[in-house]
């Protein structure tokens, strides 16, 4: 467990959503899923008889909604995912000297994060991407988007699944406690749905596209009028098998079919409920207790964003009775879960109306099993 106490005066000054134009209903997945399924069910009759094959199950837009809160999502091409001889969305390949999808996703937030912080490029030292999925290994998509942007310093990517946002935020409090950094651009592209099976009834409403930035410097380098001040952070992490991407280039090695069974997005969502739910809530309150307050003083909690139910749950554990959708607003219901931008988003969407001596907490929570958060305070600058 990984607990940081430091010295008041980092802030986070800024915040940018990008959101692609597109959006898929629950009951436009819902039809090309059941159309998908009635084919494959029809074309393998005789082996589904003989108990060589399972039937593809039918979803219904009730049945999403009811386990999860998710009644829609954005991504970043919708034709491809509704078309049932394709089921995946269709990115077409850029050249070398194109901006990359992921990075061009990322910079249009970061321009927006920068614009609401009153920072240009030239002021910032470092560019942090932290995703879920990475278009490529190498060059970094943070050295893409820090020359896109002209900025002159260092960057780099990480990934720690549904928690690179708020390890990502971690990483830029770090460089400017060291004094590496004087202020920090971190970027959360996350393209999710390249990665889900849509053909599979458990799995395929789950993730939607969107990136988040935002900006990270010192106090006394701020030019906004107000800005969350970071109190402090902490990070956990415990091995787990129950969220896994087996998706890599090692494939080829293996002779096996890199899109195969068990290759992209799976979970055991009964053990991931049983065994996060309560590490998470155990996590938030002892932070908040370490900083000398309570729950009950915190405004506002900013939640990793994946399942209804695991966020009402977590909320009745930290607030009792008091829990509310005020307290701890909830976007999965039209951004579906976005990997490690969802309790970004919720802070982005969900800030601006508290006043200033409020208190919040950035939480995320995913594969690995890992969690991170961060403890604000809103201030005048």
């Amino acid at each position: 467990m990984s607990e940081y106490k430091m010295p008041r005066g980092i802030v986070i000054s800024g915040t940018g959503l990008w959101t692609p134009p597109d959006t898929i209903t629950n009951e436009e997945l819902v039809t090309a899923l059941n159309t998908f399924a009635q084919k494959y069910n029809r074309e393998n009759a005789a082996a589904i008889e003989a108990g060589e094959l399972e039937a593809k199950p039918f979803s219904s837009a009730e049945f999403i909604e009811k386990a999860s809160g998710i009644k829609s999502r954005y991504v970043v091409s919708k034709e491809g995912i509704l078309d049932p001889e394709r089921m995946r969305p269709y990115l077409p390949e850029r050249a070398d000297d194109e901006l990359c999808l992921q990075a061009e996703m990322g910079l249009k937030a970061a321009k927006l994060a920068l614009e609401k912080a009153n920072k240009k490029p030239e002021d910032i030292d470092a560019v942090i991407v932290g995703a879920s999925y990475l278009q490529r290994s190498y060059p970094a998509i943070a050295i893409e988007i820090q020359g896109a942007l002209g900025i002159d310093g260092f960057a780099f990517d990480m990934e720690v699944a549904c928690s690179s946002a708020t390890f990502s935020l971690q990483r830029a409090v770090d460089a400017i406690s060291s004094g590496s950094a004087k202020a920090v651009l971190v970027i959360n592209p996350e393209l999710a749905s390249p990665q889900v099976d849509y053909t599979d009834r458990d799995s395929h409403f789950i993730f939607g596209d969107v990136a988040v930035a935002s900006v990270v410097e010192r106090k006394d380098l701020c030019n906004a009028d107000t800005a969350w001040e970071i109190l402090g952070t902490k990070a956990k992490t415990v091995f787990s098998n129950n969220i896994r991407s087996n998706f890599s280039y090692t494939a080829r090695a293996a002779d096996v079919d890199p899109y195969g069974d068990g290759k992209l997005f799976r979970q055991n969502g009964r053990k991931v409920f049983k065994e996060v739910c309560p590490m998470a809530a155990e996590h938030l309150e002892n932070q908040v207790q370490e900083l000398g307050m309570t729950p009950a003083a915190i405004d506002r909690w900013w939640l990793h964003q994946a399942n209804i139910n695991m966020n009402n749950l977590i909320a009745k554990k930290l607030m009792g009775d008091d829990a509310s959708i005020e307290r701890a607003p909830i976007v999965l219901d039209r951004f579906a879960n976005t990997a490690c931008a969802g309790s970004v988003i919720a802070f982005n969407l969900h800030s601006d109306d508290l006043p200033v001596g409020s208190k919040g907490v950035i939480c995320s929570f995913g594969a690995g099993y890992s969690i991170g958060s961060l403890a604000l305070e809103k201030v005048a600058v």
